[in-house]
Protein backbone atom coordinates (compact mmCIF):
# COMPACT_ATOMS: atom_id res chain seq x y z
CA UNK A 1 0.00 0.00 0.00
CA UNK A 2 1.18 3.78 -0.29
CA UNK A 3 1.07 5.85 2.66
CA UNK A 4 0.55 9.51 2.32
CA UNK A 5 1.37 12.21 4.75
CA UNK A 6 0.75 15.50 2.29
CA UNK A 7 -2.45 16.39 1.19
CA UNK A 8 -3.71 17.79 3.92
CA UNK A 9 -1.04 18.93 6.10
CA UNK A 10 3.29 19.59 6.35
CA UNK A 11 4.54 16.55 7.98
CA UNK A 12 8.18 16.89 7.41
CA UNK A 13 8.08 20.69 8.07
CA UNK A 14 5.99 20.66 11.61
CA UNK A 15 5.66 17.03 12.44
CA UNK A 16 8.60 15.13 11.96
CA UNK A 17 9.56 14.02 16.06
CA UNK A 18 5.43 12.66 15.87
CA UNK A 19 5.61 11.13 12.50
CA UNK A 20 9.14 9.26 13.63
CA UNK A 21 7.65 8.28 16.75
CA UNK A 22 4.79 6.38 14.70
CA UNK A 23 7.04 4.82 12.68
CA UNK A 24 8.90 3.40 16.19
CA UNK A 25 5.55 2.27 17.55
CA UNK A 26 4.83 1.00 14.48
CA UNK A 27 0.91 2.47 13.78
CA UNK A 28 -1.06 5.94 12.98
CA UNK A 29 -4.21 6.56 14.03
CA UNK A 30 -5.94 9.16 11.62
CA UNK A 31 -9.64 10.92 12.19
CA UNK A 32 -11.88 11.19 9.59
CA UNK A 33 -12.28 14.72 8.36
CA UNK A 34 -15.82 14.88 7.30
CA UNK A 35 -16.74 12.81 10.86
CA UNK A 36 -14.49 12.52 13.62
CA UNK A 37 -15.42 10.21 15.82
CA UNK A 38 -14.40 7.86 13.50
CA UNK A 39 -10.69 6.71 13.49
CA UNK A 40 -8.64 4.69 11.00
CA UNK A 41 -5.61 2.32 12.06
CA UNK A 42 -2.37 2.15 9.72
CA UNK A 43 0.09 -0.31 10.47
CA UNK A 44 3.44 1.09 9.51
CA UNK A 45 5.65 -1.48 8.48
CA UNK A 46 7.51 -2.16 5.42
CA UNK A 47 6.11 -5.54 5.15
CA UNK A 48 2.62 -3.96 4.53
CA UNK A 49 3.29 -0.29 3.50
CA UNK A 50 5.47 -0.36 0.03
CA UNK A 51 5.88 3.52 0.02
CA UNK A 52 5.83 6.78 1.83
CA UNK A 53 4.70 9.63 -0.17
CA UNK A 54 5.95 13.20 1.81
CA UNK A 55 4.95 16.89 0.46
CA UNK A 56 6.45 19.41 1.77
CA UNK A 57 7.94 22.92 1.51
CA UNK A 58 10.91 21.93 4.44
CA UNK A 59 12.61 18.68 4.21
CA UNK A 60 15.44 19.66 7.14
CA UNK A 61 13.37 18.19 9.87
CA UNK A 62 13.13 15.09 8.65
CA UNK A 63 16.70 14.92 7.21
CA UNK A 64 18.34 13.66 10.70
CA UNK A 65 15.48 10.65 10.55
CA UNK A 66 16.69 9.29 7.15
CA UNK A 67 18.03 6.22 8.80
CA UNK A 68 14.70 5.22 9.98
CA UNK A 69 13.08 5.91 6.75
CA UNK A 70 15.79 3.64 4.32
CA UNK A 71 13.66 0.44 5.23
CA UNK A 72 10.60 1.88 3.51
CA UNK A 73 10.18 3.14 -0.32
CA UNK A 74 10.22 7.01 -0.08
CA UNK A 75 8.73 9.37 -3.15
CA UNK A 76 9.24 13.41 -1.79
CA UNK A 77 8.05 16.21 -3.56
CA UNK A 78 9.88 19.30 -2.79
CA UNK A 79 7.79 22.73 -2.96
CA UNK A 80 10.10 25.61 -4.26
CA UNK A 81 8.54 28.74 -5.63
CA UNK A 82 9.93 32.25 -5.86
CA UNK A 83 7.12 34.19 -3.37
CA UNK A 84 8.46 36.16 -0.40
CA UNK A 85 7.02 36.52 3.31
CA UNK A 86 3.89 38.57 2.48
CA UNK A 87 3.02 34.75 0.49
CA UNK A 88 4.72 32.61 2.28
CA UNK A 89 5.40 33.49 6.02
CA UNK A 90 6.87 30.49 7.15
CA UNK A 91 8.84 28.66 4.43
CA UNK A 92 12.57 28.96 4.95
CA UNK A 93 14.44 30.63 2.66
CA UNK A 94 14.05 29.37 -0.69
CA UNK A 95 18.34 28.83 -1.38
CA UNK A 96 18.25 26.84 1.80
CA UNK A 97 14.94 24.36 0.87
CA UNK A 98 17.39 24.42 -2.57
CA UNK A 99 20.19 22.57 -0.63
CA UNK A 100 17.76 20.42 1.40
CA UNK A 101 16.44 19.30 -1.83
CA UNK A 102 19.78 18.18 -2.63
CA UNK A 103 20.51 16.38 0.37
CA UNK A 104 17.59 14.56 0.06
CA UNK A 105 17.95 13.73 -3.45
CA UNK A 106 21.56 12.85 -2.57
CA UNK A 107 20.11 10.12 0.71
CA UNK A 108 17.00 8.43 -1.00
CA UNK A 109 18.07 8.80 -5.39
CA UNK A 110 16.86 11.10 -8.45
CA UNK A 111 14.75 8.46 -8.78
CA UNK A 112 12.60 9.08 -5.69
CA UNK A 113 12.14 12.89 -5.44
CA UNK A 114 10.09 15.48 -7.52
CA UNK A 115 10.04 19.52 -7.49
CA UNK A 116 6.99 21.39 -7.41
CA UNK A 117 6.94 24.92 -8.42
CA UNK A 118 3.13 25.37 -7.53
CA UNK A 119 1.03 26.97 -7.58
CA UNK A 120 1.35 29.80 -10.26
CA UNK A 121 -0.34 33.18 -9.64
CA UNK A 122 0.32 35.89 -11.47
CA UNK A 123 0.29 39.71 -10.06
CA UNK A 124 1.83 42.97 -10.57
CA UNK A 125 5.16 41.59 -8.55
CA UNK A 126 4.67 38.01 -9.61
CA UNK A 127 4.51 38.76 -13.47
CA UNK A 128 5.00 36.14 -16.05
CA UNK A 129 8.71 37.03 -16.46
CA UNK A 130 9.59 37.42 -12.96
CA UNK A 131 8.52 33.58 -13.10
CA UNK A 132 10.38 32.54 -15.81
CA UNK A 133 13.50 34.02 -14.24
CA UNK A 134 12.82 32.64 -11.47
CA UNK A 135 11.90 29.18 -12.83
CA UNK A 136 15.32 28.72 -14.91
CA UNK A 137 17.19 30.13 -12.01
CA UNK A 138 16.25 27.12 -9.76
CA UNK A 139 15.90 24.48 -12.50
CA UNK A 140 20.03 25.56 -12.96
CA UNK A 141 20.70 25.11 -9.47
CA UNK A 142 18.19 21.38 -9.33
CA UNK A 143 19.50 19.77 -12.37
CA UNK A 144 20.76 16.56 -11.46
CA UNK A 145 19.49 16.29 -8.70
CA UNK A 146 15.39 15.26 -10.01
CA UNK A 147 13.68 14.63 -12.88
CA UNK A 148 10.69 15.96 -12.64
CA UNK A 149 9.08 19.61 -11.62
CA UNK A 150 5.17 19.93 -11.02
CA UNK A 151 3.49 22.87 -12.13
CA UNK A 152 -0.15 23.93 -11.63
CA UNK A 153 -1.88 27.38 -11.30
CA UNK A 154 -3.73 28.58 -8.82
CA UNK A 155 -7.47 27.19 -7.88
CA UNK A 156 -9.30 29.05 -5.99
CA UNK A 157 -11.08 27.41 -3.64
CA UNK A 158 -13.58 29.23 -1.03
CA UNK A 159 -10.46 28.88 1.53
CA UNK A 160 -8.23 30.51 -1.01
CA UNK A 161 -10.48 33.43 -1.96
CA UNK A 162 -11.28 33.90 1.83
CA UNK A 163 -7.55 34.12 2.79
CA UNK A 164 -6.37 35.64 -0.68
CA UNK A 165 -8.47 37.67 -2.41
CA UNK A 166 -6.28 39.49 -4.62
CA UNK A 167 -5.73 35.94 -6.22
CA UNK A 168 -7.46 35.95 -9.78
CA UNK A 169 -7.24 32.89 -12.20
CA UNK A 170 -4.33 32.82 -14.59
CA UNK A 171 -5.93 33.01 -18.42
CA UNK A 172 -5.62 30.66 -20.80
CA UNK A 173 -3.22 33.03 -22.98
CA UNK A 174 -0.82 33.18 -19.85
CA UNK A 175 -1.31 29.45 -18.79
CA UNK A 176 -0.10 28.46 -22.71
CA UNK A 177 3.13 31.46 -22.48
CA UNK A 178 4.45 29.84 -18.83
CA UNK A 179 3.87 26.58 -19.96
CA UNK A 180 6.11 26.71 -22.99
CA UNK A 181 8.42 28.58 -21.92
CA UNK A 182 8.14 26.01 -18.78
CA UNK A 183 8.93 23.14 -21.02
CA UNK A 184 11.70 24.28 -23.01
CA UNK A 185 13.71 25.27 -19.54
CA UNK A 186 12.87 21.87 -18.58
CA UNK A 187 14.66 20.17 -21.73
CA UNK A 188 17.86 22.79 -21.15
CA UNK A 189 18.11 21.45 -17.81
CA UNK A 190 16.94 17.85 -17.97
CA UNK A 191 13.94 18.29 -15.97
CA UNK A 192 10.79 16.61 -17.35
CA UNK A 193 7.87 18.90 -17.10
CA UNK A 194 3.99 17.75 -15.28
CA UNK A 195 1.25 19.67 -14.96
CA UNK A 196 -1.13 18.83 -12.10
CA UNK A 197 -4.86 18.66 -12.58
CA UNK A 198 -4.33 20.81 -16.24
CA UNK A 199 -6.07 19.15 -18.47
CA UNK A 200 -4.14 17.87 -21.64
CA UNK A 201 -3.74 22.06 -22.89
CA UNK A 202 0.29 21.78 -21.94
CA UNK A 203 0.54 18.72 -23.83
CA UNK A 204 1.38 20.30 -27.18
CA UNK A 205 4.37 22.03 -25.45
CA UNK A 206 6.01 18.73 -24.62
CA UNK A 207 4.31 19.03 -20.81
CA UNK A 208 3.44 15.64 -19.24
CA UNK A 209 -0.12 15.77 -18.47
CA UNK A 210 -1.11 12.34 -17.46
CA UNK A 211 -0.51 12.89 -13.99
CA UNK A 212 1.74 13.32 -10.88
CA UNK A 213 1.61 10.39 -8.43
CA UNK A 214 1.02 7.55 -10.52
CA UNK A 215 1.62 4.24 -10.56
CA UNK A 216 4.35 4.95 -12.63
CA UNK A 217 6.00 7.14 -10.62
CA UNK A 218 6.01 4.76 -7.50
CA UNK A 219 7.11 2.03 -9.82
CA UNK A 220 9.78 3.91 -10.61
CA UNK A 221 10.69 5.07 -7.28
CA UNK A 222 10.48 1.61 -6.37
CA UNK A 223 12.41 -0.13 -9.53
CA UNK A 224 10.38 -2.67 -8.86
CA UNK A 225 6.42 -3.01 -10.33
CA UNK A 226 2.80 -2.84 -8.27
CA UNK A 227 0.20 -4.60 -8.38
CA UNK A 228 -2.44 -1.58 -7.51
CA UNK A 229 -5.89 -1.01 -6.70
CA UNK A 230 -7.65 0.97 -9.32
CA UNK A 231 -8.46 4.61 -7.52
CA UNK A 232 -8.95 7.77 -9.04
CA UNK A 233 -7.58 10.90 -7.52
CA UNK A 234 -9.36 13.34 -5.60
CA UNK A 235 -10.20 15.98 -8.47
CA UNK A 236 -12.19 14.79 -11.93
CA UNK A 237 -9.07 16.46 -13.58
CA UNK A 238 -6.08 14.17 -12.19
CA UNK A 239 -4.88 10.63 -12.75
CA UNK A 240 -2.72 10.57 -9.09
CA UNK A 241 -2.97 7.95 -6.86
CA UNK A 242 -2.65 9.46 -3.44
CA UNK A 243 -2.99 6.50 -0.89
CA UNK A 244 -4.08 6.71 2.66
CA UNK A 245 -3.05 10.09 4.17
CA UNK A 246 -2.78 10.27 7.95
CA UNK A 247 -2.23 14.37 7.44
CA UNK A 248 -5.42 16.65 9.21
CA UNK A 249 -6.27 20.01 7.91
CA UNK A 250 -6.03 22.65 9.78
CA UNK A 251 -2.36 22.12 10.86
CA UNK A 252 0.18 23.73 8.83
CA UNK A 253 1.85 26.63 10.07
CA UNK A 254 3.65 27.87 6.77
CA UNK A 255 0.86 30.01 7.01
CA UNK A 256 0.59 30.17 3.33
CA UNK A 257 -2.29 32.95 1.54
CA UNK A 258 -2.79 30.56 -1.39
CA UNK A 259 -3.43 27.74 1.09
CA UNK A 260 -6.45 25.40 0.32
CA UNK A 261 -5.80 22.70 3.62
CA UNK A 262 -6.42 25.51 6.57
CA UNK A 263 -9.63 27.38 6.98
CA UNK A 264 -7.77 29.92 9.23
CA UNK A 265 -4.81 30.94 10.95
CA UNK A 266 -6.74 30.71 14.65
CA UNK A 267 -7.89 27.39 13.61
CA UNK A 268 -4.59 25.78 13.05
CA UNK A 269 -3.09 27.71 16.55
CA UNK A 270 -5.61 26.27 18.47
CA UNK A 271 -4.93 22.78 17.09
CA UNK A 272 -0.97 23.13 17.44
CA UNK A 273 -1.66 23.34 20.90
CA UNK A 274 -3.38 19.87 21.31
CA UNK A 275 -0.44 18.33 19.23
CA UNK A 276 1.17 15.39 21.25
CA UNK A 277 4.19 13.98 19.87
CA UNK A 278 3.46 10.71 21.49
CA UNK A 279 -0.04 10.60 20.72
CA UNK A 280 -1.17 8.06 17.80
CA UNK A 281 -3.13 10.95 16.30
CA UNK A 282 -1.55 14.10 14.24
CA UNK A 283 -4.05 16.18 16.85
CA UNK A 284 -5.06 15.30 20.30
CA UNK A 285 -5.97 11.67 21.75
CA UNK A 286 -8.18 9.11 21.34
CA UNK A 287 -11.61 9.72 23.25
CA UNK A 288 -13.79 6.87 24.72
CA UNK A 289 -16.47 7.68 21.94
CA UNK A 290 -14.17 6.99 18.76
CA UNK A 291 -14.94 4.15 16.41
CA UNK A 292 -11.69 2.59 15.54
CA UNK A 293 -11.02 0.51 12.87
CA UNK A 294 -8.18 -0.95 11.59
CA UNK A 295 -7.11 -0.92 7.84
CA UNK A 296 -7.52 -3.45 5.76
CA UNK A 297 -3.27 -3.30 4.01
CA UNK A 298 -1.29 -5.49 2.04
CA UNK A 299 1.77 -5.18 0.26
CA UNK A 300 1.28 -4.45 -3.74
CA UNK A 301 4.69 -5.13 -4.55
CA UNK A 302 4.54 -7.39 -7.73
CA UNK A 303 7.20 -10.60 -7.00
CA UNK A 304 7.08 -11.80 -10.36
CA UNK A 305 8.22 -8.60 -11.63
CA UNK A 306 10.93 -6.15 -10.92
CA UNK A 307 13.32 -3.62 -12.76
Amino acid sequence: MILQTGMRTDIPAFYAEWFINRIKEGYVMVRNPYKPSLVTKYIINPDVVDLIAFCTKNPAPMLEHMDVLKPFGQYWFVTITPYGKEIEPNVPDKRKVIQDLKRLSEAVGIDSIGWRYDPIFITEKYSIDFHLNAFESMAKELSGYTHTCIISFIDLYKKVITNFPLGRMVSKEERLTIGKAFADIGKKYGITIKACAEGDELKQYGIDCDGCLTQTVYETALHTKLNMPKKKGQRKECACFFGNDIGAYDTCRHFCRYCYANTNKDAVIRNAKLHNPNSPLLIGNIQPEDEIKTAEQESWVDLQLNF
